[in-house]
């Protein structure tokens, strides 16, 4: 019979301290406000697609407009971060359909494309049913816009992301909702701005258990989104979201209500894509949130053989 260690054994090591993975190389602020982009976009496209079908000539144009900024603005954020354009172009030489990051560069391409023609088409009032076309490509590619970059996220080795691979695609859907919808409230009168309120309220609250439900799942990964950077970060955006499906009942009526409540759901959205984005490069500085976790398989496995 072996003799019990009287020093007990330490929860995790690595190599003095040292992180065991690389951690991410994406640039900040670019990649999470790609994110942010992307998901606002893909959620104006789908809620332009909506307008036009229910009459709402103002909501259209400034969801159509939203979705094509959106788009480009995150596509040139996506090939500043990339270095050179050339590599953004590289990636869509192949489509891969088990790989997310080519997958999302089919989507992002002929998105941008689409969206960038319907706005114009807006516009201008010219080619209206080439751009009426083009804007139910742009709302039909739009849910896979808002959701990939999850998807593409929880793909990767990084623990906080990875274990989070079946919430995260909620929280982002969720919070591009609500940003499409904030924008819509801000910017939109309010007797055609009714399906973005509830647009952004769905989303919000979407969002809101979403992100419960993948803290209260994750174990210890959720201590890196609830301590640090990306803790304040992401406490910010859920009160900030809150604030925003609080107030949304009351905006049907007044303007700055209306005005205050979108301009929350867009905080809480650009915030909501810091924080996660800080919460993994967190968790891939710690060796903690390696080995801790693999040990406790290890465990599980030996104890149920």
């Amino acid at each position: 019979m072996k003799e019990r260690r009287m020093v007990p054994e330490p929860e995790f090591t690595s190599y003095y301290g040292r992180p065991i993975l690389k951690e991410p190389t994406w640039k900040q602020p670019d990649v999470p406000l790609y994110l942010f982009l992307g998901g606002m976009a893909g959620a104006s496209a789908l809620l332009a697609e909506g307008a036009e079908l229910s009459g709402r000539p103002a909501l259209v144009r400034v969801a159509r407009v939203a979705a094509a900024a959106g788009s480009g603005a995150g596509s040139a954020l996506l090939v500043h971060d990339l270095g050179r354009p050339a590599r953004f172009l590289n990636m869509l030489r192949v489509f891969k359909v088990t790989s997310p990051l080519s997958v999302g560069s089919w989507i992002l391409a002929p998105f941008s494309g689409l969206a960038g023609a319907a706005a114009a088409s807006e516009v201008t009032g010219r080619l209206p049913i080439i751009g009426r076309l083009a804007g139910l490509g742009a709302g039909a590619l739009g849910p896979a816009l808002a959701t990939y970059t999850a998807v593409l996220l929880a793909d990767t080795s990084v623990p906080a992301w990875h274990e989070a691979h079946r919430e995260l695609p909620f929280v982002f859907a969720g919070s591009g909702a609500a940003a499409a919808g904030g924008l819509a409230m801000v910017a939109t009168p309010l007797d055609e701005a009714g399906p973005g309120r509830r647009m952004a309220m769905v989303g919000g609250v979407v969002e809101l258990a979403a992100t419960e439900a993948m803290l209260r799942r994750i174990g210890l990964h959720a201590e890196v989104y609830q301590k640090g950077r990306p803790g304040v970060l992401l406490k910010v955006a859920r009160a900030l979201t809150a604030v925003g499906v609080a107030l949304t009942p009351f905006g049907r009526r007044s303007r700055l209500i209306s005005t205050v409540a979108g301009a929350s759901y867009l905080g809480g959205s650009v915030l909501t894509r810091f924080g996660v984005f800080q919460a993994g490069l967190a968790s891939a500085r710690d060796p903690k949130y390696v080995v801790v976790p693999q040990k406790d398989r290890v465990s599980r496995k030996e104890s149920s053989s």
